[in-house]
């Protein structure tokens, strides 16, 4: 092998590691974070501290007022729902004398 293969064969090779290092070394910096997305559901996770009340007039006021204009409904046993899947939706439970039971989304 002449001397001149030998040197542009030791280039191209060093050439070939230097451009790998080159793409493993400079890593992009890991995107920040967008903010929290807004909740996509009805809240009924944060509102188990009114489970075992009573659903009164106070209370139930009191729940809608927390929600603002979204959409809630308050079911007794056997009461008709409809089966349309509205996440932002505030399912409240009652039992046959009037306690909540459970909060559920949709």
């Amino acid at each position: 092998m002449t001397l001149h293969r030998r040197i542009s064969s030791a280039c191209t090779s060093l050439l070939s590691v230097l451009g790998l290092a080159a793409c493993t070394a400079q890593t992009q910096p890991e995107p920040s974070l967008p903010p929290e997305p807004a909740p996509a559901d009805c809240g009924a996770s944060q509102l188990g501290g009114y489970v075992g009340h009573t659903a009164s007039d106070e209370v139930l006021a009191a729940i809608r007022g927390w929600r603002g204009d979204k959409p809630l409904r308050v079911l007794k046993p056997g009461s008709a729902m409809t089966m349309d899947y509205r996440p932002e939706r505030l399912n409240i439970f009652l039992d046959n004398d009037g306690v909540i039971t459970k909060f559920e989304c949709n």
